[in-house]
């Protein structure tokens, strides 16, 4: 099954202010987490970012909602998206939903299994997820994809949503994420 643009959206898990310091690659998260929204954003994909009660915890890195301008910010105290009810009508509407956050093994986790009740297919970025310990991380991939999620990466998702080199945007996005030093 491949990523298709008109069945998907990008769903950001928690990346905030005052979580990103705990995590085992603060700076690579950040860094992966940016491309993948700057890349998606360019290619016009809707784009949905969740906070975990973000009185206490802070709200999403800026750097990650400067390059995507339009992106629906929703709030929760659950840890699953799909309990706390706060997913937007756009991103319900899509088949498929392209998941990365932290911490891999709590919110996003259960937000992908939630998800997948749902009848989504999920595609989870495993370079643009992070958790506490490495442990955890690949604990939680390990369970997701157990559960049938689609494990992926930054490069694979964007190759999917173009799907040829024929695609419009191919060279900008090409040039902009395919050349030089990757995070």
């Amino acid at each position: 099954m491949l990523i298709e643009h008109h069945k998907a959206t990008l769903l950001v898990v928690d990346i905030q202010e005052k979580l990103i310091g705990a995590m085992s690659d603060p700076q690579g998260t950040r860094a992966r987490a940016r491309w993948l929204l700057s890349a998606c954003n360019d290619l016009e994909l809707p784009i949905v970012i969740s906070e975990q009660y973000p009185k206490g915890l802070g709200h999403t890195l800026a750097e990650l909602t400067e390059v995507a301008p339009a992106a629906e910010v929703v709030e929760k105290t659950h840890f699953s998206c799909v309990a706390a009810a706060c997913l937007p009508a756009s991103l319900m509407a899509r088949e498929q939903v392209i998941v990365c956050g932290m911490e891999t093994h709590v919110c996003v986790l259960q937000t992908v299994l939630g998800l997948q009740a749902l009848g989504k297919q999920v595609f989870v970025v495993e370079d643009a997820c992070d958790s506490r310990t490495p442990a955890n991380k690949a604990a939680g991939l390990a369970r997701m994809r157990q559960a049938g999620a689609q494990v992926v990466t930054r490069e694979m998702v964007l190759f999917e949503l173009m799907g040829s080199a024929s695609h419009p945007q191919f060279r900008h996005i090409s040039k902009t994420y395919m050349v030089g030093e990757q995070p």
